[in-house]
């Protein structure tokens, strides 16, 4: 194609193209039959120019032979906020569609199976598009949010990239972003290794964030005027409390979980609730609804000799109740269960520990921790790991025992960290401990697993004995009834004793039912010592 044939083909795509050709250079031409040869090396630049409504219609003063800036649009991905967790819940937009952020600033909220998650932006420019809205689940790898770079603020560089993937640029002709090289991912990890060396993923690290083995208090963020962590604002929303009318008992003005729990049970803070003063709220005229509430009652429902409504038809087809998403903890532990069921083999042995002997001021969780601490180390087998798809089993010389804690988010497991080298008083603080760090959403990843074995003290509810589920890749899992008083057999005749109900379940694939019976004779021993 000629130099005047190009230019003109430039010229149709676009009003303002900067089209530069360069001649070619000596020796090339074209051949007789029109077929360009393999040594024809043409160059063309065309460099073009969306011009949108509202900017000027002409080039800018001084831009004259210089190649005009196009905007860019990239997507922002959401990334593994965990460890391998398939997608995240939106708890609460910190902008808005057309509002312009900068680099870090906090972007959105996610509520994860483990935490609530403060995600900052990784990106400074104009917000183009949010992807969902609170209370939406997005799968992690799909995008979060799109941006319009601002090339006058600042923007992360290559080399400062924390390792997640946040979408690219979206070029017109091909809108999936192309795949990262193979081989691009273990460099960056390699060369981040050293300066890593003694940090772990707690399930937070975006953007510029970073984790490590200690426990870090969440940053209050002021949001709308009122400063408060993201596990914070999860739970007002979640109660319903509006977060700028309660009263902030916290450091520097922060509302904290207290305040919110209180807000909730007084009321005083209700979403959508105009204050009212006391006095109009208590003489309000309510007698039309007292009175005509008992008239329409009777008249829909006959009463019984007792005075109490009687039902004398089947209830309707139609249900009130609306099936709604499962979300954040409850979400995962459905994952979890189902996948525990399909792959383990379970079996469950039940006795009863007779504690007659203790002495007052025993401490049941830290009796049953030393407990199973013993039996572990008696039999192995059931302090231990194993892979059904490898056939391999780890035994584990410390034992990490997870906590049941049951909460109105779902279940969680934290890991009681070397119980085999704490005392009564040590155990008591650590259980403490991770439940205040899991009733407040600020525990870290990190301790909700590798747990080598572990303990679901239902008894401080309710029930006897159960059959606990066995999660992979542990081998067992003990079950704590409800203590209550037996008559129990002794030389001469018969004594109430208190005993507590034992339930274990094991991973039959892994260990035998002699070790798991020496395993409960161990706990039975011990839980009988006076102290």
């Amino acid at each position: 194609m000629g130099a005047r044939r190009v230019a003109a083909a430039a010229g149709r795509g676009s009003r303002r193209s900067a089209v530069r050709l360069r001649r070619p250079r000596a020796g090339c031409g074209k051949r007789r039959d029109g077929e360009a040869s393999s040594r024809t090396r043409w160059v063309v630049v065309v460099r073009a120019r969306q011009w949108r409504d509202g900017l000027a219609a002409g080039p800018r003063p001084g831009t004259a032979g210089r190649e005009l800036h196009m905007s860019q649009t990239k997507n922002f991905n959401l990334p593994d906020l965990g460890e391998g967790l398939p997608d995240a819940t939106i708890v609460e937009w910190f902008v808005k569609e057309g509002d312009v952020i900068k680099l870090d600033e906090p972007l959105v909220s996610m509520e994860t199976a483990k935490a609530v998650v403060e995600v900052p932006s990784p990106f400074s420019g104009k917000v183009l598009k949010l992807s969902g809205a609170a209370g939406d689940i997005i799968p992690t790898g799909s995008v979060l949010a799109s941006f319009e770079l601002d090339p006058n603020l600042p923007q992360r560089a290559d080399g400062q990239d924390t390792g997640h993937s946040h979408g690219h640029a979206a070029p017109a002709a091909a809108p999936t972003p192309p795949p990262l090289p193979a081989a691009a991912a273990p460099v960056a990890t390699e060369a981040a290794k050293p300066a890593a060396a003694e940090r772990d993923d707690a399930g937070t690290v975006v953007g510029a964030m970073q984790s490590s083995n200690a426990v870090h208090a969440e940053q209050a963020l002021a949001v709308g005027g009122v400063k408060a962590v993201p596990a914070v604002r999860a739970t007002a929303r979640k109660l319903g409390v509006d977060l700028s009318r309660v009263r902030a008992t916290g450091a520097d003005g922060a509302v904290t979980m207290a305040d919110v729990k209180q807000a909730a049970a007084n009321g005083s803070a209700k979403l959508g609730a105009a204050p009212a003063p006391v006095a109009a709220a208590a003489y309000a005229a309510p007698a039309p609804a007292q009175v005509s509430a008992p008239v329409q009652s009777e008249a829909r429902t006959p009463l019984s000799a007792a005075g109490k409504p009687m039902r004398t038809q089947p209830p309707g087809v139609v249900a009130k109740g609306q099936p709604e998403p499962l979300k954040g903890v409850r979400r995962n532990m459905a994952r979890v269960m189902a996948d525990a069921h399909s792959k383990v083999v379970p079996t469950t042995l039940n006795d009863d520990a007779d504690i007659h002997a203790w002495l007052p001021g025993n401490d049941v969780t830290a009796r049953l921790v030393r407990s199973i601490v013993v039996a572990a180390q008696k039999v192995p087998a059931m302090n231990a790991w194993f892979d059904g798809e490898a056939l391999t089993r780890t035994l584990h010389a410390q034992v990490d025992i997870g906590i049941a804690v049951d909460t109105d988010d779902g279940l969680f497991v934290p890991a009681l960290r070397n119980a085999d080298m704490l005392d009564a008083r040590g155990i008591r603080e650590g259980v403490n401990r991770l439940r205040e760090q899991v009733e407040s959403r600020s525990i870290a990843a990190s301790e909700l697993s590798g747990y080598t074995i572990s303990l679901s003290n239902f008894g401080m509810f309710a029930g006897r004995y159960a059959t606990p589920v066995v999660v992979p890749p542990c081998v067992a899992i003990v079950g704590a009834g409800r203590a209550r008083h037996q008559m129990t057999p002794v030389m001469g005749g018969v004594e109430a004793h208190k005993v507590i109900p034992l339930s274990v379940t094991f991973d039959h694939r892994a260990a035998t039912g002699g070790e798991a019976a020496r395993f409960l004779r161990a706990m039975m021993d011990d839980l009988a010592l006076a102290s």
